[in-house]
């Protein structure tokens, strides 16, 4: 049976507008308010399918650390 769902999918917009704030992945872990850690991060860039939960732990942490109201749909193509 080939029902396995695919886990990487590719580099995600995130990856992008951390590169465009000039952000580590360590700016976000400090700003966010949440428990997050660098490998959340670190996946979400590299596109390992996320659950909602850590998503929106990511997108909170992201928009405080930007100023900006991103949204999912700006961060995750999935």
């Amino acid at each position: 049976m080939n029902n396995d769902i695919k886990r990487d999918l590719g580099e995600q917009p995130i990856a992008g507008i951390i590169v465009e704030h000039e952000l580590k992945p360590n700016d976000l872990v400090a700003n966010s308010t949440e428990q997050i850690t660098h490998k959340m991060i670190s996946r979400a860039v590299k596109g390992r399918r996320l659950t909602p939960n850590v998503k929106s732990k990511i997108l909170r942490a992201l928009n405080q650390a930007t100023g900006k109201e991103y949204k999912l749909k700006d961060l995750f193509n999935y």
